[in-house]
């Protein structure tokens, strides 16, 4: 990320909501705590180079995602709903409005919008082994240059993290797992 491409680097942040962070909800990460401070660094690093997005629950539910909120009728709640707020702490991560998505995956025509076909980015977020892996693999398959920064990210158990990590692992060289102090200094 040194030169040219640090410079024209992005970083995303994906899906920082209190659904994914409050210890009451039946999908928080008990690790998103610790995974906050190392996207702010980031985010602070990247300046007006930071999107992040927002899970909606507003897919289509005569598909697959019917039988999805049926699983988890908790989550079948309008999109106004102050479960899908970002965090506090995320509110001013960016000064792009968020990018709302009723998919699992982040990546497409909204976000290579902005960042650009082939562009370098940075994810982190929540969560590693559900959102950010299937962001992080759509990415690499549309041609982008993705580094996941591990530490900023919060899985939803450590083993189903570890687990998501190592997957994306087996993707270079579109796809490399780093951590924030690495990508801090490649900046």
């Amino acid at each position: 990320m040194s030169g040219a491409q640090g410079a024209a680097s992005w970083l995303v942040v994906i899906d920082p909501q209190a659904i994914f962070a409050s210890a009451e909800s039946a999908w928080g990460s008990p690790f998103f705590g610790e995974a906050m401070p190392h996207i702010r660094a980031l985010a602070d690093a990247f300046g007006d180079r930071v999107l992040v997005t927002r899970w909606m629950p507003t897919a289509d539910r005569s598909t697959s995602w019917g039988d999805y909120f049926a699983a988890w009728p908790f989550a079948d709640q309008p999109p106004n709903h102050p479960l899908y707020d970002l965090v506090p702490e995320a509110t001013a991560l960016t000064p792009h409005p968020s990018i709302d998505l009723p998919t699992f995956g982040k990546w497409g025509p909204e976000i290579e919008a902005v960042v650009g076909r082939g562009a370098h980015v940075v994810l982190a977020g929540v969560s590693t082994d559900c959102c950010v892996i299937s962001t992080a693999l759509a990415a690499a398959d549309a041609g982008a240059h993705v580094i996941v920064a591990a530490d900023a990210c919060a899985g939803s158990t450590a083993e189903n993290h570890a687990a998501a990590l190592h997957v994306m692992s087996l993707y270079p060289p579109q796809l490399t797992i780093s951590d924030t102090a690495a990508i801090l200094s490649a900046l």
